[in-house]
């Protein structure tokens, strides 16, 4: 009798896992910050699958380009310009995505910013920019598109958060607090949607090449700042690449998954830090002072493009420079 009501048990977990499997075929997808890097490559991947794709960005001529990328891979693609800081920009975006595309099925907040800098170079504004970014704008997307999932029954909203979202990392302060704020907000949403079958999947990517480097914003000694912070982002094992990355986060949210954590560097130190926090502190504490200290230029802020040195690009970083261009992080 045991055997037969654990076979049971079995074949009603497989029955709920097939039936919540999102086919993304005539679907459409948002994504916010998806004229560049991952998100950018997310659209391909989810377009590829026959889904509509609309994505959000700031700049209309980068738009353009994603555009012109996407519909030349015989995605149906729509590029709309919008600060998703700005709650109005994100309403009047989705009311233009309904209109060209239906209602929206996946929702995918991946529009972020982000700040290199030691403690004393950051400002108040900063950390707002990094919380508007990486917070409030998924909040007031998810509002926007929330009420007709639930009608449906059906819907997925993706959040990209970040191994920064679970470790903070030293001269990442700002992104590193905000990205716990969304991981914190995604997970509890999950679990208060999962009732009403809409699925929400919080996303912790570690290193991940896709060229951002050169359009992050680096103050105090910039030029120091953006050569380690763009050496990482290359190194092969600690870094992975963004097409291995993309697949991962589109599966992930097909399935309903409540979390997906990519690269192994980030799924070991969340274990490690979950068991052993002080070890995983003490460790950056000993990074933190390799880290170039305050100075050069201070609480101004320079782009990774306006940060190039002798040491970076360089050999060392390749294969971010190469995706750079891969990902219209820049014009190529």
């Amino acid at each position: 009798m045991r055997s037969l009501d654990k076979a049971a048990a079995t074949v009603r977990a497989r029955v709920a896992r097939r039936d919540r499997h999102f086919d993304p075929f005539g679907r459409t997808v948002l994504i916010t910050g998806g004229t560049r890097g991952l998100g950018l490559e997310l659209a391909r991947e989810f377009g590829k699958r026959g889904a509509r794709v609309a994505i959000l960005g700031r700049d209309a001529i980068e738009g353009a380009r994603a555009e012109k990328d996407l519909t030349g891979r015989g995605i149906e693609a729509r590029s709309i310009v919008a600060d998703v800081r700005v709650p109005a920009e994100i309403t009047a975006a989705v009311e233009t995505v309904r209109a060209a595309f239906g209602a929206i099925d996946i929702l995918v907040n991946n529009a972020g910013i982000i700040q290199v800098a030691p403690l004393d170079a950051l400002t108040l504004e900063d950390y707002r920019d990094a919380m508007e970014t990486h917070f409030w704008a998924p909040l007031h997307a998810t509002n926007a598109v929330l009420p007709e999932m639930r009608a449906r029954r059906a819907g997925r909203i993706v959040n990209i958060a970040s191994i920064g979202g679970r470790v903070s990392v030293p001269h990442l302060l700002p992104y590193s607090a905000s990205k716990f704020a969304l991981a914190g907000w995604s997970e509890g949403m999950r679990a208060e949607l999962v009732r009403e079958r809409v699925y929400v999947t919080t996303v912790i990517p570690g290193l991940m090449r896709t060229g951002s480097p050169e359009n992050a914003q680096f103050k105090g000694r910039n030029t120091l700042e953006y050569a380690w912070f763009a050496i990482s982002d290359s190194l092969p094992g600690v870094s992975v690449d963004v097409t291995a990355a993309e697949r991962q986060i589109v599966e992930a949210t097909l399935r309903g998954d409540a979390v997906t954590t990519i690269s192994w560097p980030a799924k070991l130190a969340a274990i490690v830090h979950g068991i052993v926090p002080s070890l995983i502190d003490e460790i950056f504490g000993v990074v933190a002072r390799f880290l170039p200290s305050n100075g050069g230029i201070g609480t101004a802020k320079r782009s990774g493009r306006a940060s190039h040195s002798a040491a970076a690009p360089s050999p060392l970083t390749i294969a971010t420079q190469r995706r750079a261009h891969t990902q219209n992080e820049v014009s190529s």
